[in-house]
């Protein structure tokens, strides 16, 4: 992303509803007190020479059978990225599968690959969205396209593709790349709802959110960003979807990554009013969680703790992350 001068006006109406999101954020409380990382070292690193050598990164997790199943980001020496398989009983010991659980096959995952999944697990059945890579032949302007992706499953590991659900350069707002679908795992208003990443005109990350009727066919719910990146913030630069959202009885709240304008990813939150997923309702004035570990700081991409798993176990909600686009860490906070 490149840093620009934005310039605002505000009206009256403007500056209201400002101070009235303000005084939401202050009444509004995360359903989870401080983040403490489950151990100093990654839970996951990259190792050998195959498939997930160069890096081990940005995680989906669900808890089945007692166990927390992570599915991970594993990238070769290539750049190219598939899709690893990692268990653990204590949510900080994993055991790996040998091979990835998913990797690229389709024409919009060329070279690149299958990248940053999240899963929703609705009625037994797991929806995965995934950007696929393709930098091989890719219609935009350097010849790369990253667009949001979904397949299914009954089991964590045989996977059935849905296609590209929000092609890139097509969208109501979006300019160009789409990514980070996080999927509401019930209706609201009687839709599904998915709040994801698209390329705003202004050269910043925007959150976007789209709506469906069945979960495989989706649709823009807003001509415009429901969620914007504010200058001086931590999310200057980029407000992107973490984990899937949680229905809570405030409403819908969703973990996010923000980028500020050196571009260093941290944790912020949002709430969403529960009867109309586009109305935000409270948001995070500072971030919760920020790049202190030398592996979140030095990396492939460095300062960044990029959130993207989210687990309720026992009495505490665990967290994984990515660190610095190599390593995979552990948080917990206790539930409250």
């Amino acid at each position: 992303m490149t840093g620009c001068e934005i310039r605002h006006f505000f009206r009256p109406s403007a500056i209201l509803l400002f101070a009235v999101s303000l005084f939401a954020a202050a009444q509004f409380s995360p359903p989870f007190g401080s983040w403490n990382r489950l151990s100093p070292k990654p839970v996951i690193s990259p190792q050998g020479t195959g498939y997930e050598s160069a890096g081990t990164f940005n995680p989906a997790v669900v808890e089945k059978n007692g166990k927390i199943v992570m599915l991970y980001r594993a990238q070769d020496k290539k750049g190219t990225s598939r899709l690893g398989y990692a268990v653990s009983e204590d949510g900080v010991h994993f055991q790996r599968s040998p091979n990835p659980v998913f990797g690229p096959e389709a024409p919009y995952e060329k070279g690149g690959g299958t990248e940053d999944p999240r899963i929703t697990e609705i009625n037994g059945t797991y929806y995965m969205s995934y950007t696929g890579y393709n930098n091989v032949d890719g219609i935009g302007k350097d010849k790369r396209d990253a667009q949001l992706c979904l397949a299914t499953s009954a089991d964590l590991t045989n996977w059935t593709r849905h296609g590209v659900i929000l092609p890139a350069y097509k969208g109501m707002w979006n300019r160009g790349w789409t990514k980070s679908g996080a999927i509401l795992p019930q209706k609201a208003s009687g839709k599904y709802w998915m709040y994801y990443l698209g390329d705003a005109s202004d050269s910043t990350g925007k959150m976007g959110v789209a709506s469906s009727d069945d979960l495989l066919h989706w649709a823009d719910a807003l001509d415009h960003p429901v969620v914007s990146t504010r200058p001086g913030y931590f999310d200057s630069q980029v407000a992107e979807p973490g984990p899937p959202p949680v229905m809570l009885p405030e409403g819908i709240f969703l973990l996010y990554n923000g980028a500020d304008d050196k571009l260093v990813y941290s944790t912020g939150w949002v709430l969403f009013d529960k009867t109309d997923p586009t109305k935000v309702l409270a948001r995070a004035e500072k971030p919760m969680f920020h790049p202190l570990e030398t592996w979140e700081k030095i990396g492939q991409v460095p300062n960044v703790v990029f959130v993207e798993g989210l687990v309720r176990h026992g009495n505490r909600w665990l967290f994984y992350y990515g660190g610095a686009d190599k390593y995979i860490g552990a948080a917990a906070a206790d539930f409250r």
